[in-house]
């Protein structure tokens, strides 16, 4: 299931770059986890709205509200490309930290990655 890169790419030969499977649902992952609902006009509801909680106290309830949203919105928008298989969420500092295990439906490969956000707003990494 190989797939255009995002953000969208232009590779050497002047067409548009692909990525791998792997880094394909890497892709879709970070955009559910990274958008917010009502962001995207035709579809209001995709997203997490992991950003809203970053002005929370940190605390058990924080990292229990980020695990449910992640959780939910992935298997949400999602479902049909990966199962979720644990999500852990851990602020340090400005940052909020979350790693999400995963299998990847095409092949069941099992994979871990973390995901990163500032209380800023900048800094969405991956």
């Amino acid at each position: 299931m190989a797939g255009l890169s995002h953000p969208i790419e232009v590779d050497g030969r002047g067409r548009f770059a692909s990525v791998d499977t792997t880094r394909r649902i890497r892709n879709m992952i970070e955009n559910v986890l990274f958008t917010a609902p009502g962001e995207r006009v035709n579809r209001p509801t995709f997203g997490s709205g992991i950003r809203q909680l970053l002005f929370s106290p940190t605390s058990p309830a924080l990292a229990a509200a980020v695990r449910a949203n992640v959780e939910g919105a992935l298997q949400v928008w999602l479902g049909d490309v990966i199962v979720v298989e644990n999500v852990e969420a851990e602020s340090v500092e400005s940052t909020l930290n979350i790693r999400v295990t995963y299998r990847m439906l095409p092949d069941g490969e099992r994979r871990a990655e973390t995901y990163s956000v500032s209380r800023g707003g900048e800094g969405l990494t991956a």
